[in-house]
């Protein structure tokens, strides 16, 4: 997958590598946007039990 992601970014390498860089910088951003806030209440992290 990630062989036919870089054969579809356009120029040279460096212009490539930047561009790998910045989506894969864009996703992260979406991430902490949207996903990970809507599974937060799914999570058990505010029910600690110690025994």
């Amino acid at each position: 997958m990630y062989a036919a992601l870089w054969r579809l970014l356009p120029g040279p390498v460096p212009v490539k590598v930047l561009l790998a860089v910045l989506l894969a910088l864009g996703v992260l951003a979406l991430l902490f946007a949207f996903a990970f806030p809507a599974l937060e209440p799914l999570l058990p992290f505010d029910r600690i039990t110690l025994e």
